[in-house]
């Protein structure tokens, strides 16, 4: 079901330039499973100090270190809860909100972020509803709560005063709002008009992803329904086909809510396994290579885009600044479309570690056909569990050291004399290249220990 647009979204309908139209980012045709972008096939790397990066002053310097690192990725929470924010709300002098106005600062600072994202070729992952906004002490300051604006009261609306729980016990009616739930439509008018004027700002552009919620919980109509209305909205004013996700809560990929996106590439255009960055060491990397080569091999191969890695010391889930490198890199060997840092304190943000982290996969995809290769053991052997990881491209194969150390390596894939180049990763910097002779297995041991990656690759 499609509400009807109001005229100031139809008034962006005006013909976009074919070149925006062709080279936006989207699907690669020759790479399926990658994303490309002004025609070229590109592994989105990022990472940022905020998830609201639009409400974040130190938008620019932000936007040039990341790119200055390699980096063309972040996430974009249309969030309203930290300290300086504001609501994208109108607000009376007397305090209540109006829902068919707007604020003009929230609005404008989106724009800019818009404008200097794509200026640097930065990718953006718009989440259309920040979940936790709608919860607990936010909730009550949230415009959309009836107590807080003259549109509608709790009994016109259904919706709660109070929702003092998590999100993941979904007690607010505001996500059952649509059709096929609660039908609440009052308060569907009032969701509807903000998704238009978010669409009014980014339509003009080509940079642009779409998930609808994070880490959320609530029933799979809710996600589908705003799916298929803003890939519709953009169809009918722009002409202009858009990219959907959704990210669901539960830490094991095999969790059958997972299946709402895995099972269902008519509804969602690409999958995000956000959540898998919770697991540790082995069980990272097992959770993410079963979904992501069951997506790559499946009819309809879609990438995969991994836009929350967690870990850093001291943080609140007790993973390390390790665990977060390690992540990181997995990612990259796993074949993800996008991966990108977690902010502070949850994740490495765009700290000196996850730049040189950054910069370290850059040069390393750049120095070889990334986009062939696939994530492969089998060549490592007598490995441990977290021990070393593996991604082979036929005539080039990758090896992650995460603690350093020596393997016995299976190199008989790879014929005559061949090249190993070690990527200090935690220095973005490639030790001088030394020969080897492959045709056999041949153990390799790293430089030193810490984190290293080694490029063999056939002269």
């Amino acid at each position: 079901m499609i509400l009807p647009k109001p005229l100031a979204l139809l008034l962006i309908s005006v013909s976009l330039p074919l070149g925006i139209l062709a080279q936006g980012i989207r699907p690669s045709a020759t790479y399926p499973q990658f994303w490309e972008y002004q025609g070229q096939p590109l592994l989105l790397l990022g990472g940022s100090d905020e998830d609201n990066l639009f409400q974040y002053e130190p938008l620019v310097p932000q936007l040039d270190a990341l790119q200055a690192a390699g980096g063309n990725y972040v996430r974009c929470t249309m969030s309203s809860r930290d300290e300086g924010n504001v609501w994208p709300f109108g607000q009376s002098e007397a305090g209540p909100y109006d829902l068919n106005t707007w604020n003009e600062t929230y609005w404008q600072r989106f724009a800019t972020f818009l404008r200097e994202t794509e200026a640097r070729g930065i990718i953006v992952q718009v989440e259309v509803w920040a979940t936790f906004d709608f919860y607990r002490d936010y909730w009550a300051v949230n415009p959309f709560n009836p107590d807080n604006n003259t549109n509608y009261d709790p009994a016109r609306s259904k919706l709660p005063v109070e929702v003092p729980t998590h999100p993941i016990y979904t007690e607010n009616n505001f996500f059952r709002s649509v059709p096929t739930q609660m039908s609440l439509f009052k308060v569907l008018e009032y969701q509807q008009k903000f998704v238009d004027k978010l669409l009014s700002c980014t339509l003009h552009h080509d940079h642009v992803l779409y998930c609808m919620d994070n880490e959320t919980s609530v029933n799979a109509d809710w996600g589908r329904f705003w799916s298929d209305y803003i890939k519709k909205v953009a169809q009918e004013t722009t002409g202009k086909t858009v990219y959907t996700t959704e990210m669901w809560d539960p830490w094991d990929l095999n969790h059958v809510a997972h299946r709402e996106t895995f099972d269902h590439p008519e509804v969602y255009d690409f999958v995000d396994i956000s959540q898998n960055n919770h697991n540790q060491g082995q069980a990272h990397w097992d959770g993410g290579y079963r979904q992501i080569q069951r997506i790559h091999q499946s009819a309809q191969p879609r990438p995969v885009n991994s836009i929350k890695v967690y870990g850093t010391t001291g943080n609140k889930f007790g993973h390390s600044t390790q665990d977060g490198i390690e992540r990181f890199v997995r990612n990259v060997l796993l074949g993800v479309a996008a991966v990108r840092f977690h902010r502070p304190d949850s994740g490495l943000g765009l700290s000196d570690t996850a730049r040189a982290v950054i910069k370290s996969m850059r040069m390393l995809t750049d120095a070889y056909p990334h986009f062939t290769g696939n994530p492969d053991l089998l060549m490592i052997q007598q490995r441990t569990a977290n021990a070393v990881y593996a991604r082979n491209a036929n005539d080039a194969l990758v090896l992650y050291y995460p603690a350093g150390g020596g393997f016995d390596v299976d190199l008989s894939g790879l014929g005559g004399e061949l090249t190993i180049r070690w990527l200090d990763v935690l220095n973005a910097r490639w030790a001088p290249p030394s020969s080897i002779q492959g045709g056999a297995s041949v153990e390799l041991e790293s430089p030193k220990s810490g984190n290293w990656i080694a490029l063999i690759q056939e002269n």
